[in-house]
């Protein structure tokens, strides 16, 4: 109930995590600068400089950008988690959330990743982040050579399992995924929901890297790389 009645005021969880998110001035989370506005009535600020989506409110690249719940419920349901020492399940968050099942199973999903890399943001911001994918399994060169012309088929990804990371350049921090495929819209989904908006993404020359709307990217060769604008 004491966290209920705390957080219960809009104003007092925005500060909250404006102190924690922004400890030196709130920054735009497009471009880095600090040149903002913050318009009260919407609970929004208005960066200065010139450029796409100028507005932003504290949820932009962090866990709880897309998601329509009010930041009171959300950090609740913070509380709740760090507090049971016995852990606490999604029914359980649902019935004192009054919210569904499976917003409160998604809300613990993306709250127990946040405190696993311990921070609710996404990477990047406005650094470089690198992402790049590889396949993992047995290796075909310990295999006799007629069992290797039975068993390894194309490209020898047959059995292999294809995973994905992501490095933080400034931070040092690496992120890695199982995904089902090299995939367009899989790797594409995968890196927006954990790269934030404005950060400078390196990857190679895999055609699943590239953004259909030039907004998004814009990519240019150097070697043999290729640099993308996320």
């Amino acid at each position: 109930m004491d966290a209920v009645r705390y957080f219960s005021y809009a104003e007092r969880t925005l500060a909250l995590l404006v102190q924690i998110r922004w400890p030196n001035g709130v920054t735009c989370p497009m471009c880095g600068s600090k040149r903002v506005s913050f318009i009260s009535t919407r609970r929004l600020w208005k960066c200065g400089q010139r450029h796409d989506r100028r507005q932003f409110s504290i949820k932009v690249g962090s866990i709880f950008e897309d998601s329509p719940l009010p930041l009171d419920k959300w950090l609740v349901a913070m509380w709740l988690i760090i507090n049971c020492k016995n852990g606490i399940s999604s029914y359980e968050v649902a019935r004192d959330l009054k919210v569904t099942q499976q917003t409160a199973w998604f809300m613990l999903h993306r709250i127990r990743k946040a405190m696993q890399r311990g921070s609710f943001e996404k990477m990047g911001g406005a650094g470089p982040v690198e992402a790049d994918e590889t396949m993992i399994g047995g290796l075909a060169r310990f295999m006799h050579k007629d069992r290797k012309a039975l068993k390894i088929k194309g490209t020898g990804g047959v059995g292999k399992e294809l995973v994905v990371g992501l490095l933080d350049r400034e931070t040092g921090k690496v992120r890695v995924a199982h995904i089902k495929d090299r995939k367009k819209k899989t790797l594409q989904d995968h890196v927006r929901a954990n790269v934030g908006e404005g950060a400078h993404l390196f990857t190679d020359e895999l055609a699943s890297y590239t953004v259909v709307s030039p907004n998004w990217w814009k990519s240019y060769k150097s070697d043999t790389t290729v640099e993308r604008f996320y």
